[in-house]
């Protein structure tokens, strides 16, 4: 079954940049970017909304929308 999903040209552009050959599906692309995001540790498997989680972190890590430790106590006065 197949759906349709709406992206911005400039996001297809970046999906079609991660293709390693020619006919590789946005779907395949798609799920190889989700497969990397870990689905357990030695304690044991994640949940989806763990998962959801961990990635969030990441991209306000990237983003910038993060603070060191030094900031945060600069921030409680510590």
């Amino acid at each position: 079954m197949y759906t349709t999903v709406q992206l911005e040209k400039t996001t297809r552009e970046r999906l079609n940049k991660l293709r390693i050959y020619k006919r590789v599906t946005y779907d395949e692309i798609i799920n190889a970017l989700i497969d990397l995001i870990p689905e357990r540790d030695e304690e044991g498997k994640y949940t989806s909304e763990f998962r959801a989680s961990l990635l969030r972190g990441l991209l306000d890590i990237r983003h910038g929308r993060t603070y060191g430790s030094a900031a945060v106590r600069e921030r409680l006065g510590l």
